[in-house]
Parts: C-alpha cells; structure tokens; sequence
C-alpha cells in the first residue's frame, strides 16, 4: 500500500499521545508504522531530495500541524506531548482530523499559519490543503522545472553541430573526473563521426585505463544490433570498457544486452544525459538558490 497523506496521520498521532506522557519523534513514528503497516520498504522510501524519507516527512508536519493547532505541545527538544485541549478534541470523537477540521477547531495560530503571507499577492480564503506536505509540494516543483530544463536542454542539443555536440560530451565527461585535462581529453576523442563522437578518452587523470566512447544524436529508439555493433568495436581497439551516448533511448533489448556481456558498457540516454548535464553543471546557469532553515531549538535552551 502507499504511504498514507500526512492529514490521515494526524487523528492517529493525538490518540498516540492521549496518554499524557511526554514522547519522542522517534516513538511517533514506530507507532505511526504498525498502525497502518507501513513496510520497511515504504519507511525507507525518500523524497526527491534525499535528505528525508517520505514517511518521517509526513509524521513531522502531522505533529507541526497539531502543534499549530494547539493539541500538542513541545516539551523539549524532539519531544513533544498532547495539551488540555488535544484531550478534549479526543473525547469528542472525531472521524478524522485534517486541515478542514484544524481550520474550525484549532487555535487561531493554526489559522495564521494557513493564511497565505501579504507578499504573496494572495488574499482569498486558505483552501484546504493538499494531501502532500509543504516539503513534498517544494520537491515536486523542483522536479517539474528539472523535467522542463531537461527537455528544452535535449532540444537544444538536436539542433547543435556536430562539433558542438562533441564538445559537450567531452565537458561533461571531464566534469565527471574523465579524461583529465580538457586538453587531454580533446586530443583523446580525436576525429568526430556521423553526428557524434568516436574515439578513446582517459577514465582517470592518470590515464590506468581508457574508455571508448560513441555519442550520436539518434532520433528513434536504439536498439540492439547498433550496442551489439559498438560492443564489436571494443573488441577491434581491445578496450574492455565502452560509454555509448545517445540523445534519445535504447530499447529494452539493448539494455538487456549490455548486462549479459564480458565488457563493461554504459548506456546514456537523452534523458540520463540532460540529468547529467544539470547535475554536473555543463549547459546550464544557476537561477535561483533557496536555503531552507530549521528552528536550532538548542538556541532556545536556558540554563536552569
């Protein structure tokens, strides 16, 4: 099953704390678990920025939202345990807790945390929320200019010269740690093919071990008799290890191909490519850079 929306974990989450006693995240989320059978599979599933697994994600804003609420408290650092006004909520039985219900229900904190800031331009009523969280809702945006960057960077790409596209191959394969010096690595690649590159370039600074590389700007799939073509000329240079580039995808043959062989051989497609390309810096320009901070809650700690 999938993970519950982090407005399902909520009613869970104050009945968890109706006992009074003071309790961690940690708990929190042990007990979250086996209330919906959560697999240990699901609980390691990360969100798209790799810094949070989805389920803890959810866990932390169900509490942030009942905190707002004012039917948790913060006792200390990580810890955190149900108010007055939480037990009472409970004692009226609720089917369920969500934004909807907070709205009405909540302390008027809850209700200036949901109004939309003076800045944004925005005065309408707060609708209610989404089932992703605040942090889910930023990832997927950072997704979806990612995807947008990847597509207009595989255009641009198609439209290149040859020459040109031999050059970004090289710069990125170098920012990768290949190829050593882009010196080196241009005088390694030599002489450019139809539409791409063929040649050899350093896998280290050192030059232990070389690479064979072909990189063209195909249009339709690319199948297995063009890798099993490539695989044969490593064998003719006597290389073990082969990188084939292509700006649109291989077909499922290819890749099973390639993982039946001696020889080692990556596949990139357009889209690994442009993924590359943005992780790596080639081809693209820092827009904009959001930090997001946290409340350092040791600040906060007076000496008793």
């Amino acid at each position: 099953m999938a993970i519950p929306d982090f407005q399902s974990f909520m009613l869970p989450l104050l009945k968890f704390a109706s006992d009074g006693k003071e309790h961690s995240q940690g708990e929190a989320s042990e007990a979250l678990s086996h209330h919906f059978s959560i697999t240990e599979s699901e609980r390691r599933e990360m969100l798209p920025s790799g810094r949070q697994t989805r389920f803890n994600n959810r866990v932390a804003w169900a509490n942030v939202y009942l905190r707002k609420s004012g039917f948790l408290e913060s006792t200390r650092r990580g810890r955190f345990k149900i108010t007055e006004r939480g037990q009472e909520i409970l004692r009226s039985n609720p089917a369920r807790i969500d934004v909807k219900f907070l709205m009405k229900n909540g302390d008027a904190e809850f209700r200036e945390f949901k109004r939309p800031s003076r800045q944004d331009g925005n005065h309408e009523e707060p609708s209610v929320e989404t089932v992703r969280t605040p942090r889910e809702i930023m990832d997927a945006g950072y997704l979806e200019m990612r995807r947008d960057l990847s597509q207009e960077i595989l255009k641009r790409i198609k439209s290149s010269s040859p020459r040109f596209f031999e050059h970004l191959v090289v710069e990125l394969l170098v920012a990768m740690g290949y190829g050593g010096s882009r010196k080196d690595a241009g005088e390694a690649v030599g002489q450019s093919g139809d539409g791409g590159v063929d040649g050899i370039i350093k896998e280290d600074r050192l030059g232990l071990d070389v690479i064979y590389l072909q990189a063209k700007r195909w249009e339709g799939t690319v199948g297995r008799p063009t890798v099993q073509a490539f695989a044969g000329s490593l064998e003719g240079h006597r290389a073990r290890k082969g990188v084939l580039i292509t700006t649109s995808q291989f077909s499922p043959d290819a890749l099973d191909y390639v993982t039946r062989i001696e020889k080692k051989i990556v596949l990139i497609d357009g889209e690994e490519l442009a993924k590359l390309m943005i992780d790596f810096g080639i081809g693209v320009a820092a827009d904009a850079v959001y930090e997001i901070k946290r409340l350092d809650t040791d600040y906060f700690e007076e000496e008793p």
